[in-house]
């Protein structure tokens, strides 16, 4: 699998994780997927705020927004899309939640990409599907349940 990933650091904050784990991460939600590309976007809490408006019609900064690509019909690229993470909160979250700062990076990391493979969490049954997905992957990576 080739997986071609633009890390776009956006943020003033501090630390972020590297380029090799935020691959890493993006792997594990992409396993069994043939090749892939796509961009995640550190980001500050303005522009967190600024695309959540904009795309949800909510005015505050959130954890992770997923944006799947919208390609033309009969374009077959392996473009999935970009990912944007506001990681300020992350960290925040992270502490109120009492949990290592980078199991929530792995977390929202692979929540994002599994939007951008379609995956979601309106409906019950949907919820219950990607938290499972997101709960093996995880483990995988030898991070405890999130939901837990």
């Amino acid at each position: 699998m080739s997986v071609e990933l633009d890390l776009q650091n956006a943020t003033t904050f501090q630390p972020v994780p590297d380029y090799e784990q935020f691959e890493a991460w993006v792997r594990v939600a992409l396993a069994g997927r043939e090749d892939a590309e796509l961009t995640l976007r550190l980001v500050d809490r303005e522009e967190s705020r600024q695309l959540n408006s904009q795309y949800r019609d909510k005015d505050r900064a959130t954890n992770v927004l997923s944006f799947p690509a919208d390609l033309p019909a009969g374009m077959d690229l392996p473009l999935l899309g970009d990912v944007v993470i506001c990681a300020p909160l992350v960290a925040e979250e992270a502490s109120a939640q009492r949990k290592a700062v980078q199991s929530h990076w792995a977390h929202l990391v692979i929540h994002g990409v599994l939007h951008l493979l379609g995956f979601d969490h309106q409906a019950e049954k949907e919820a219950e599907e990607m938290e499972s997905l997101e709960v093996d992957m995880l483990d995988s990576l030898g991070i405890a349940n999130p939901y837990d």
